[in-house]
C-alpha cells in the first residue's frame, strides 16, 4: 500500500479522494464534525501541493436520489473547517474548481450494485485516486473495489492512523484483551464476534444483539448479557459481570451501546460500561457513533486512548476480515 508521502508531484495533478462524508445531520446542519476534522487533514495536504480535488463519499443508504441525504449540510460544514469553497457537483461531470464534492455517490445505483463501468465513469474525472475513507472501506462498491485498477493508487492520512493503531493491537495485543460490542446489526457483528473471540480473551456481548443471537453457538470466550431491563438495556447482574471483566483488562475494545442510552431510564448500562472501562487501567479503544455519542453523554471521551473513526470497518479489522477497500488498495499498488 502507498502513502500520501509517497505521492510524486500532483500541482495541477486532478486528485479522487474517497472522503468520510457520512457524518450525523440535524435539521440541514452537521452536528458531529469529527470526521470531517479528520478528513481535512488529507484534504489541506493536497491543497497544499496544489491538486484539484474531487471528493466522493456517502451519506445514509438512500434509495435512489433522496434529498434528505444530500451532502449539502456536509460540504458546507467542510468549507468552514478548510476555509475554502466547495463546488458540489449534482451530476458526474468534469470540474474545473480547486475543491469539489460530488453528490452522494449512492445516489447512484451502479455504486451499489458494483457495476464496474461506474467506477470507469468516475475515473475519468481524475489522475490519481486517494482512499481516505476508513469508515467504508469494509463496503465493496464499485469505487471502492475498482477505482485501484484504473488510476495510481493512495491512503489518505486518515485511513493510514486507523490501519496503523488498529494494526497495534493484532500484532501486539495487550493482555488480558476484552472487547464490548453492543447495538445492533446482527447480520454484520455475528461473524466479527465469533472471529473476535479467536483474538480477545473475553467479548462481552449486550444491546439488540443479545435477543437477535438466539440460540446461534458461540464461542466460549464469549460473554452475553444474561438480565435486561424491558430488552433495551442490560440489567444489574451483567453490569456486575461485565465490570468486573473490564477491571482485570490490560486493553478493551468497544462497539456499540449496551442499550437505548438516549433514553435515560435505559442509558444505565452504557454508562456503567463507560465508566468501568475508563476507571480501568486497560489500553481503551472505542469505534462506531453511537458509541461515541454515548460516552460523549456521559463526559467521558476524553479519557479514551484512541476513538476510531470507524464502526463496523474497525470490528472487521480487528476480526481478521478482509476491507474491500483496503485490499484493493494493497492488491494494484503494492504493499
Amino acid at each position: 500500500m502507498k502513502f500520501l508521502r509517497d505521492l510524486p508531484p500532483v500541482e495541477g495533478k486532478k486528485i479522487i479522494v474517497w472522503t468520510e462524508l457520512d457524518v450525523p445531520v440535524e435539521n440541514g446542519a452537521v452536528v458531529d464534525n469529527t470526521r470531517l476534522e479528520a478528513a481535512a487533514k488529507t484534504l489541506n495536504y493536497l491543497i497544499e501541493k496544489g491538486a484539484p480535488i474531487l471528493m466522493i463519499g456517502h451519506s445514509g443508504r438512500p434509495k435512489g436520489k433522496d434529498p434528505s441525504l444530500s451532502l449539502k449540510p456536509v460540504a458546507k460544514s467542510l468549507e468552514e473547517i478548510l476555509e475554502a469553497k466547495i463546488e458540489l457537483l449534482e451530476e458526474i461531470k468534469p470540474f474545473e474548481s480547486n475543491l469539489a464534492m460530488l453528490e452522494n455517490i449512492r445516489f447512484w445505483a451502479a455504486e451499489e450494485e458494483k457495476e464496474p463501468s461506474f467506477a470507469r465513469e468516475i475515473a475519468r474525472l481524475g489522475q490519481i485516486y486517494v482512499n481516505d475513507c476508513f469508515s467504508t472501506s469494509h463496503r465493496a462498491g464499485s469505487t471502492m473495489l475498482y477505482l485501484p485498477k484504473l488510476l495510481p493508487s493512495y491512503a489518505g492520512i486518515a485511513l493510514e492512523r486507523e490501519v496503523e493503531e488498529l494494526g497495534k493491537i493484532i500484532r501486539s495485543p495487550k493482555r488480558p484483551l476484552v472487547a464490548i460490542i453492543g447495538g445492533a446489526k446482527i447480520e454484520t457483528k455475528l461473524p466479527s464476534i465469533n472471529n473476535l473471540a479467536r483474538v480477545a480473551d473475553k467479548v462481552l456481548v449486550g444491546g439488540r444483539l443479545v435477543f437477535e443471537i438466539g440460540n446461534i453457538n458461540l464461542d466460549p470466550n464469549v460473554v452475553a448479557a444474561s438480565d435486561d431491563i424491558d430488552t433495551k438495556d442490560i440489567g444489574p447482574k451483567s453490569i456486575e459481570i461485565f465490570s468486573e471483566i473490564i477491571k482485570k483488562a490490560a486493553m478493551v475494545v468497544w462497539n456499540g451501546p449496551m442499550g437505548v442510552f438516549e433514553e435515560e431510564k435505559y442509558a444505565t448500562g452504557t454508562e456503567a460500561v463507560a465508566q468501568a472501562v475508563t476507571n480501568s487501567q486497560a489500553y481503551s479503544i472505542v469505534g462506531g457513533g453511537d458509541t461515541v455519542d454515548a460516552l460523549n453523554k456521559f463526559g467521558v471521551l476524553d479519557k479514551i486512548n484512541y476513538v476510531s473513526i470507524g464502526g463496523g470497518a474497525m470490528l472487521e479489522f480487528l476480526a481478521g476480515e478482509e476491507l474491500p477497500g483496503i485490499t484493493a488498495l494493497e492488491k494494484y499498488y503494492g504493499k
